[in-house]
């Protein structure tokens, strides 16, 4: 399945699984069965590489949106979205999650006007991200921004391109994630 990891690439016909869409060697194409718990854990695991979370990371997560009200699934996937590194990738400051993780561990963004460096901020509604002022001649910021209008920005945000700044207008709901994510296999899993 397609992730969308590879940023600018996997709009392109360059793209691995558009050329190949199963594993390599000699066996890659066999078919194989998959129990309940295999796709369950093959779930898991791709929303983890999705977001770019190690498993204690993803863990805690599940945690919290199961302390929350409401569907656990829903939950996770509004606490996984609403993180610094996502946000930022979503608004199209970078091509990708991980190049957005770079992007302010490098220092790059501000949220309410104070300098952040850890991806994993969970952000409210009412924050403002805005590039640093010695940050906006980046060139792959400038590049990703001209690009977003391909990948488009949800809902729950709102961009500001000339100003360099977004908006989190509102929580994200299920209809604003378009990733194809079966979060209720998630949460089976878990509650093994």
């Amino acid at each position: 399945m397609e992730l969308f990891l590879k940023g600018e690439r996997c709009y392109t016909d360059k793209c691995a699984i558009k050329r190949r869409n199963y594993p390599p060697g000699q066996h890659g194409q066999g078919r194989s069965k998959t129990s309940d718990y295999g796709v369950q854990l093959r779930e898991k695991q791709k929303v983890r590489r999705i977001y770019g979370l190690l498993e204690k990371q993803f863990r805690g997560y599940f945690q919290e949106a199961d302390r929350m009200k409401g569907v656990t699934g829903e939950n996770l996937l509004s606490l996984l979205e609403r993180r610094l590194d996502n946000t930022i990738y979503r608004l199209g400051f970078a091509s990708s999650r991980t190049e957005s993780r770079q992007l302010v561990r490098h220092g790059h963004f501000t949220i309410n006007g104070r300098k952040v460096n850890i991806p994993s901020i969970q952000l409210k509604v009412g924050d403002v991200i805005e590039l640093r002022e010695k940050s906006r001649k980046v060139a792959a910021v400038i590049d990703s921004l001209e690009a977003v209008v391909r990948r488009g920005i949800p809902q729950w945000l709102e961009l500001e391109r000339d100003a360099f700044k977004g908006v989190i207008k509102s929580l994200p709901v299920r209809e604003d994630i378009t990733t194809p994510i079966q979060e209720q296999l998630i949460v089976e899993l878990y509650s093994k």
